[in-house]
């Protein structure tokens, strides 16, 4: 007995990633339903070897559903989510809207299953920001072996984040580069990102932070612990898939380089490719359509008492999205439905 699984947002991005994962890791699905606006409605998206013609959202009845995976902005989640939630249906949500909520668990499951069971307080699962995810999988082991007191982060952010226009734009841009009279303006972002790179993602706060660097702090507390200190510097950069970041912990008991190698190693979801020769690390290009996060780069921080130094890619489309939202939803089946 399988469950019945909604795919809200299936014609976007990362709808349609969720439906790949969903087949690809052989999600126990008794019916699935592809929904998205009325404007894509008839729309045929794949769910493995079956195509789905997608069905309208605002009319869609979730009673008698099991999971809902959301995969729109948060405008739609906020009218939608409360509706299926209500109707019975547990609802995953990749959007931002629900996250800081203090009564909705916000999951990575590699590094808090527990959360899970927080979940019938409103019925709704928070996925977090796709530079949270990666990193907080690589956090967790090190923090249960040497408490990590402080995290610096600078991330190499991927266009596919902002969506299929800025896939575009960046698309363009670089083929206007070459063609005098085709040159493209910004318009998904404020300055050009082909052949550039942007301190900026998200609005900028009253800090001087931008959203997104405020999200990962905010987000890392409320998944592994509220009393590390981060801070982050996060950059879009002229990659098309793969989120990248440099990491930098500083830790309350002394790790050895070696040591934290071993632990990455045997961390659920990690693969550590860390050869001190040219190409023994990830770039994003190789890790697109992957599901893990891998490490490289893992040295001692000598300015520090006791500090390292990792570097840290995964597809952000996957882990940072609709990997981590298939997950929860694996877990939540395991952990408390219990039908697959």
């Amino acid at each position: 007995m399988g469950y019945k699984v909604a795919v809200v947002g299936a014609t976007g991005n990362v709808g349609r990633e969720m439906l790949n994962i969903l087949a690809e890791r052989q999600f126990p699905v008794d019916e699935i339903a592809a929904l998205a606006s009325r404007r894509s409605l008839g729309t045929e998206v794949s769910f493995g070897d079956t195509t789905l013609k997608t069905q309208d959202l605002d009319g869609f009845d979730f009673a008698g559903w099991d999971m809902a995976l959301f995969a729109v902005g948060s405008e739609a989640t906020k009218k939608y989510a409360p509706m299926a939630a209500k109707a019975g249906c547990v609802v995953i949500d990749n959007s931002s809207l629900y996250r800081y909520d203090p009564d909705i668990p916000l999951i990575v499951p590699e590094v808090n299953p527990q959360a899970i069971h927080d979940y019938a307080k409103k019925n709704i699962i928070a996925n977090p920001n796709c530079s949270t995810a990666q990193m907080v999988v690589a956090l967790k082991p090190l923090h249960d072996r040497a408490k990590i007191k402080r995290v610096v982060v600078s991330t190499y952010q991927s266009v596919s984040g902002s969506g299929k226009d800025a896939i575009d734009e960046l698309w363009n841009q670089t083929k206007g580069m070459y063609v005098p009279g085709q040159e493209v303006a910004p318009s998904v972002y404020p300055k050009q990102i082909a052949f550039n790179v942007i301190p900026h993602i998200d609005v900028f706060m009253d800090s001087g932070d931008t959203k997104e660097e405020w999200k990962m702090i905010a987000e890392t507390k409320k998944i592994v612990d509220k009393n590390i200190k981060v801070t982050a510097t996060c950059v879009r950069v002229p990659v098309f898939v793969g989120h990248s970041e440099s990491i930098n912990i500083e830790t309350e008991d002394f790790l050895d380089e070696d040591e934290a190698r071993d632990i990455l190693r045997t961390a659920p979801g990690i693969l550590v490719v860390d050869k001190r020769e040219n190409g023994g690390y990830v770039t994003p290009v190789e890790c697109v359509g992957d599901f893990a996060t891998f490490i490289s780069r893992i040295r001692q921080d000598v300015t520090v008492e006791n500090g390292l130094n990792l570097w840290c890619v995964s597809d952000n489309l996957r882990k940072g999205a609709a990997l981590n939202a298939v997950q929860i939803a694996e877990l939540l089946g395991r952990e408390v439905l219990k039908k697959g």
